[in-house]
């Protein structure tokens, strides 16, 4: 069986301005990259890993920063297995972020129901939002290569959200129906 294969990159940036190092920390995040080391990233290869980790190489490169990307398999599946173990964690930590601002959302809807905000403007401010959580999952579906613990329960809370909205705007349709 060929063995899983992983990009590790890492780097050194000055310490002043910090913005740089900021940047580097954010666009590896926004991959989902996971620290296993003080400015050592890994992901599972791929080709739109490799590329998407040329790209912040050369950024960090350009910013007067130095870095190493390499391709590695793990001698030892315990190692691989912690890795994966943190990738997971990171996402359920970012799911569980999720399922809370969807919480947030259900709160805002109740308080629009409680207070008869029955208006198009507020539907259309609702559907934006909701559009910001869709975006936000699908993102997050795309950095959950192992299918963390919390992937499936923050599917099941969008789902309610969409769920949710649908009846805030039916019932927005239903009161401004009866005004015609």
């Amino acid at each position: 069986m060929d063995k899983r294969k992983w990009i590790i990159m890492n780097y050194n940036l000055p310490t002043e301005p910090s913005r740089l190092r900021v940047s580097a920390w954010r666009n590896l995040k926004k991959l989902g990259a996971v620290s296993i080391q003080q400015s050592m990233w890994v992901l599972p290869y791929n080709d739109d890993n490799y590329s998407a980790l040329q790209a912040v190489s050369r950024e960090i490169e350009s910013n007067s920063g130095e870095v190493l990307l390499m391709q590695c398999e793990f001698f030892e599946s315990k190692h691989e297995q912690k890795v994966i173990t943190g990738f997971n964690s990171a996402r359920d930590e970012e799911y569980k972020e999720f399922i809370d601002k969807c919480e947030d959302y259900f709160k805002e809807l109740e308080k629009e129901i409680a207070i008869e905000k029955f208006t198009f403007a507020e539907v259309e401010e609702e559907e934006e939002e909701l559009n910001k959580l869709l975006s936000w999952y699908a993102k997050l579906e795309v950095r959950d290569v192992f299918h963390s613990s919390q992937r499936d329960p923050a599917k099941d809370k969008l789902e309610q959200v969409k769920k949710a909205f649908e009846s805030y705007s039916e019932m927005v349709y239903k009161f401004n129906d009866k005004e015609l």
